[in-house]
């Protein structure tokens, strides 16, 4: 049976209610709660925030304001720009490897404002830096920020003039910025989101903590949000109702920790939290003991689709093997990923490892001449292709080459790194600036795995499932496990309305509803959470014991993916 449109709507703003206090409107609401006793006030956030709206706004509000704008204490551009400009990627033009700096190294000497008469705000990202009494933390979800380096109206953290590349924001700006917002998660005493600068939207810092402290023992979902690209398909714009307004939705992140918001308030106002500092305040809560020990403050599975449906071929590309991840880019995991197939068909197609009679040196002949003089290639020649069949897991350990063709949704379950795909060949595809698409046939072939060839690829990366437990109308099966890959992916079928127990035994789950009308997710301790078709849920380690019961008479098949 297949989705048809009958069951549970899918919700593109999933939200939760705040604990402890209500979202407030504007900056007189805001200011009208911070103490007196406050003399010198930090607003800090993201580099690609409109500070100059900040300030007009909070100068608006409350007359007699002192400002000081931490951007003019910035050190000068080009010993920024030295900070990440060494090691083996030094001069790569897609590639850094991940920033170990702290924001305090973008500074030259900070100022020391005076506690006099009136009040001081310093404001800009860093301003906590400075001694303050109060801190405000003023955010933007990222998917701005990428947008605005793609538009080339920002510039780069630092960067006075110029414009922004994304190779710095993604390696550089934001691992940098992230650290420093979860280094104040615990004291932030007001957190504002300036989606709309002119209308900001505000919660007390101790209501964000509450509010973050109940969402972990208890299911939740993050804001789903999609991209397009020159590949991108149809499938979430007909199906979920996504980007009607754009000309496709290629890859839609329902959860990837870096990237992913939470929605917290109620109709009146509501505020996105990133996801990524409820696993800051709460690690062990979310990711389980054994978890947190293995991963730190990362969380480790993320969950996006892949819509090629009435679009193109995905490039063909592999990921780093996890030494070259360590050494070179600098993440402590490697990107292993497998590819779920919500729609697909048997004449559409996955690539997937090298054919048994691959000549790679040939094959990186023809890459570089794809890349360099524009000559297409039969990639067939050198790798697998599998029928897209509906509901097979292909499991892409990292090294091994991959892609999928056109027409298909793929739900990829995979490791958290989502930024280092190494692409063979891209059917010399042009970018919207009519110029060919960057691939990088070096560091592909690098980490090329010429181990996973021939018959090995059909036996160990495409699994039968294997049922793993089952009770009356509900059944379990591991559809995907490898050794050397962290996490496993299983399923479970729910015949009707049946209720299917289930336990986190002290580790997260994440689920999503791949067939059906949804299900209902009840917690031991009576949290409930609808799911609908093609939603993700993460179920934080803390939650324990839950069911999943079918919304729909038919059956329902629900994926999750845990680490082992």
């Amino acid at each position: 049976m297949h989705h048809d449109g009958s069951g549970l709507p899918y919700q593109p703003n999933p939200r939760y209610d705040a604990v402890g206090a209500r979202v407030r409107h504007g900056w007189e609401a805001a200011l009208a709660e911070l103490p007196e006793s406050v003399g010198v006030l930090a607003v800090d956030g993201p580099w690609v925030l409109d500070w100059d709206a900040v300030r007009a706004g909070l100068a608006a509000a409350r007359p007699g304001l002192t400002f000081v704008d931490i951007r003019s204490h910035l050190a000068p551009w080009p010993e920024i720009a030295a900070i990440g400009g060494s090691g083996p990627l030094a001069d790569d033009p897609q590639f850094a490897a991940l920033s170990r700096a702290t924001l305090g190294d973008f500074f030259g000497p900070l100022p020391t404002p005076a506690a006099g008469e009136g009040r001081t705000v310093v404001y800009g990202p860093g301003a906590a830096l400075v001694a303050h009494d109060a801190i405000w933390y003023a955010d933007l979800p990222k998917r701005y920020a990428e947008a605005a380096v793609t538009a080339g109206t920002v510039t780069n953290l630092g960067q006075r003039e110029g414009a922004a590349d994304t190779r710095r924001l993604f390696y550089i700006d934001w691992p940098v910025l992230d650290r420093h917002r979860d280094g104040l998660a615990e004291r932030i005493d007001r957190w504002l989101d300036l989606q709309d600068p002119a209308g900001p939207v505000s919660l007390s810092g101790d209501a964000l903590r509450a509010s973050a402290a109940e969402l972990t023992g208890r299911p939740f979902r993050t804001r789903p949000t999609f991209n397009t690209t020159p590949w991108g398909g149809q499938w979430a714009r007909r199906e979920l109702g996504f980007n009607p307004e754009g000309p496709n939705t290629a890859l839609g992140y329902e959860l990837i920790a870096p990237e992913s918001g939470i929605l917290l308030g109620d109709d009146t106002a509501q505020v996105e939290i990133p996801f990524q500092l409820l696993v800051a305040l709460h690690p062990e809560r979310v990711l389980g003991p054994r978890v947190h020990e293995m991963f730190g403050e990362s969380f480790p599975i993320r969950f996006d689709y892949l819509d090629t449906v009435a679009g193109g071929n995905l490039s063909v590309h592999c990921h780093p093997q996890p030494d070259y991840m360590k050494d070179v880019f600098g993440w402590p995991y490697t990107q292993h990923e497998t590819y779920y197939l919500m729609v697909g068909s048997e004449e559409n197609t996955v690539y997937l490892g090298l054919r048994g009679d691959a000549d790679v040196e040939e094959f990186r002949g023809r890459a570089h001449d794809a890349d360099s003089g524009g000559n297409a290639f039969a990639i067939e020649e050198f790798v697998q292709t599998f029928p897209a069949t509906p509901h097979q897991l292909f499991l892409i350990p990292g090294g091994t080459p991959h892609g999928s063709g056109k027409g298909n949704v793929v739900l990829e379950v995979s490791a958290t790194p989502y930024l280092y795909s190494l692409r063979f060949y891209d059917w010399l595809r042009r970018d919207a600036q009519d110029r060919q698409r960057a691939v990088h046939v070096e560091h592909a072939f690098r980490n090329l795995d010429t181990e996973r060839t021939g018959e090995a690829v059909g036996r160990d990366l495409v699994q039968a499932p294997q049922v793993l437990r089952k009770g009356d109308g509900w059944r379990e099966e591991v559809i995907g496990q490898l050794p050397e890959m962290f996490f496993v992916v299983h399923r479970l079928t729910v015949q009707g309305a049946v209720a299917a127990p289930d336990t986190t035994d002290g580790r997260f789950h994440v689920i999503n509803v791949v067939e059906g009308e949804g299900v209902l997710v009840r917690t031991a301790a009576g949290a409930e959470h609808r799911l609908g078709y093609a939603e993700t849920l993460v179920i934080p380690a803390a939650v324990g014991v839950y069911t999943v019961t079918g919304a729909g008479a038919g059956e329902t098949r629900v994926v999750k993916a845990f680490v082992k």
